[in-house]
């Protein structure tokens, strides 16, 4: 990638961004009457879920910026890719499912929850090899 492109993490962290408000919104405002409690907090969490992983988009593009070494930008590139699936899966699925009741994506919701749990442990990975490559001469 060159130094011109857009960094990927930091506009899916954009977009993630702005689509969380939006459809926290549309749950707090048009949804709220019309969902049971349970239904309600279900959409609240796929938000949250959403939310916390923009946030860490956010950082993983920041760090990108920081990296001149190529295993460690991979590392990075690859625990990014594996938490954007996860919000994908995992979010993705519960607002079909929540606002329209749409049950055939709802096998998915646990992939999405497995996804993010290894970008997280994909993001250690990555901090364990930046924090190696710092202390080799």
């Amino acid at each position: 990638m060159t130094r011109n492109a857009p960094n990927p993490w930091l506009l899916a962290a954009a977009l993630l961004g702005a689509l969380g408000v939006g459809l926290g919104a549309f749950g707090s405002h048009a949804l709220r009457d019309s969902l049971t409690a349970a239904a309600l907090h279900t959409w609240e969490t796929a938000v949250a879920y959403q939310f916390w992983h923009a946030l860490v988009l956010l950082a993983l593009g920041l760090w990108r910026e920081q990296l001149h070494t190529a295993a460690l930008r991979q590392a990075v590139n690859r625990a990014a890719l594996v938490l954007l699936l996860g919000v994908l899966c995992f979010s993705g699925s519960l607002y079909p499912l929540v606002a329209f009741g749409w049950r055939p994506l709802v096998f998915v919701t646990p992939l999405g929850g497995f996804l993010l749990i290894g970008g997280w442990v994909l993001l250690g990975h990555a901090a364990w090899l930046a924090s190696r490559l710092q202390r080799e001469p």
